[in-house]
């Protein structure tokens, strides 16, 4: 990883979690902070590893994911811009849970433990932040837990399909997913395989829920999708 000369609070202020900080500790942090740019494709960090560093996202995307031990690969979420990743382990002092790899080139920076933990207890609106993430992260998995256990291949990977929909924006009835999701991606959201993914994404074009786009997949209907996925969860 190559740090990056300049280490500006300006790009910090771009990170939810500092917001309303004061200039004098932005401007701490950003000194404390070690810069690191990577291209795309490359880990960034490593299930299992040691190290409590808290990372970052400045510019471009992260992939949180594992592998079994037959290689299967399990995804767990993609980050965007401004996210913040590797709290658990700075927390309870113990290795990585998942691995991280970058999807583009990106930029993070990362803040030693010693240097989060004291930002904790010093910055309480900080630390309220960081409770709220972490039990939104627990929902989260609490909710993935009872898809993966209760729902079949199609339900799970509908709840997704709308998952995507809704972060690309709904409009008219409509959301346009671009680029598309490479079906292997899609795979190892759901905890599926590639063939059952084209197969069931096969039968959502043909019952005009979907249609492909170029490089785009776009949801005609997402009405309809969130009824389908409405009705198996029991919502």
């Amino acid at each position: 990883m190559n740090a990056p000369p300049a280490r500006s609070s300006l790009a910090l202020r771009r990170i939810p979690l500092f917001e309303g900080l004061g200039d004098a500790c932005l401007d701490r942090l950003a000194q404390q902070c070690d810069w690191h740019q990577l291209p795309a494709r490359k880990p960034l960090l490593s299930r299992a590893a040691e190290g409590g560093d808290v990372f970052f996202l400045v510019a471009g995307r992260l992939r949180i994911t594992t592998y079994s031990t037959s290689g299967r690969q399990v995804t767990f979420r993609d980050c965007e811009p401004g996210e913040h990743i590797g709290v658990i382990a700075a927390i309870d002092g113990g290795p990585r849970s998942a691995d991280v790899v970058t999807l583009d080139a990106t930029l993070v920076a990362s803040l030693s433990r010693e240097a989060f933990l004291a930002l904790l207890r010093d910055e309480p609106l900080v630390g309220q932040r960081v409770m709220h993430y972490l039990a939104s992260l627990v929902r989260q998995l609490s909710d993935r837990v009872i898809d993966l256990s209760t729902l079949g291949v199609h339900n799970r990977l509908h709840a997704e399909l709308l998952r995507l929909a809704r972060a690309a924006g709904v409009q008219g009835n409509q959301a346009r997913i671009e680029p598309a999701p490479a079906h292997a991606e899609l795979a190892s959201q759901i905890s599926t395989n590639r063939e059952q993914v084209t197969r069931e994404l096969g039968v959502l074009v043909k019952s005009g829920v979907l249609q492909k786009d170029g490089r785009a997949l776009v949801v005609i209907d997402a009405a309809r999708l969130e009824r389908m996925v409405a009705e198996v969860r029991g919502e």
